[in-house]
């Protein structure tokens, strides 16, 4: 039997109008000046990540660790506008999540959002034949934007967080429907 592909979690991914970057521990002060907007959280399953100790507790510390996040870029300005990241990687079954994601309100509805999880569903069909999102239940904003890229709702799970459990829901994207949609 061969070995599954080795999945690429961290590449420089470069788009028309924004670039993910491999995540580092000196990105910290530039990342929560992107997160520090309370209202980036308000839906979110742990809506004071805003605050620096909770995201850096909750948040930046095993984004670093994961080995597989990004902060996002853009391209004219030069900022960082948000972050990313890959995870649950499972060679195996080809399947991976993409998730922990958020963006500066400056950059919500409109193209961006859309551009980034196409670089990323890009490179993850390289490998995955299916990709995973993991969205707290009732953060609309985010279930909406998925659903606009092609995000077909699979199911619902609890999950604990800090002390705390979470309705979660499930949305999945696979191969060859984004290959369809696409155009190739």
């Amino acid at each position: 039997m061969t070995k599954p592909p080795e999945f690429d979690l961290q590449p420089t991914l470069v788009g028309e109008t924004i670039t993910l970057l491999p995540l580092h521990a000196d990105d910290f002060e530039s990342l929560l000046e992107a997160a520090s907007d309370p209202l980036l959280w308000e839906q979110h399953p742990d809506p004071l990540r805003y605050q620096r100790d909770i995201f850096m507790k909750n948040f930046f510390a095993s984004a670093l660790s994961s080995g597989s996040a990004f902060v996002i870029i853009h391209n004219d300005s030069g900022d960082v506008i948000g972050s990313s990241r890959y995870y649950n990687w499972d060679a195996d079954k080809r399947e991976v999540a993409v998730g922990y994601t958020f963006l500066t309100r400056a950059y919500w509805g409109g193209t961006t959002n859309g551009e980034l999880k196409k670089l990323m569903l890009d490179h993850a069909f390289r490998w995955a034949q299916v990709v995973w999102f993991h969205i707290g239940k009732h953060n609309v904003r985010s279930r909406k934007a998925l659903e606009k890229i092609g995000g077909r709702f699979s199911h619902e799970q609890l999950y604990e967080m800090n002390n705390a459990t979470h309705e979660y829901v499930h949305y999945r994207i696979d191969a060859p429907q984004w290959r369809g949609e696409q155009g190739g």
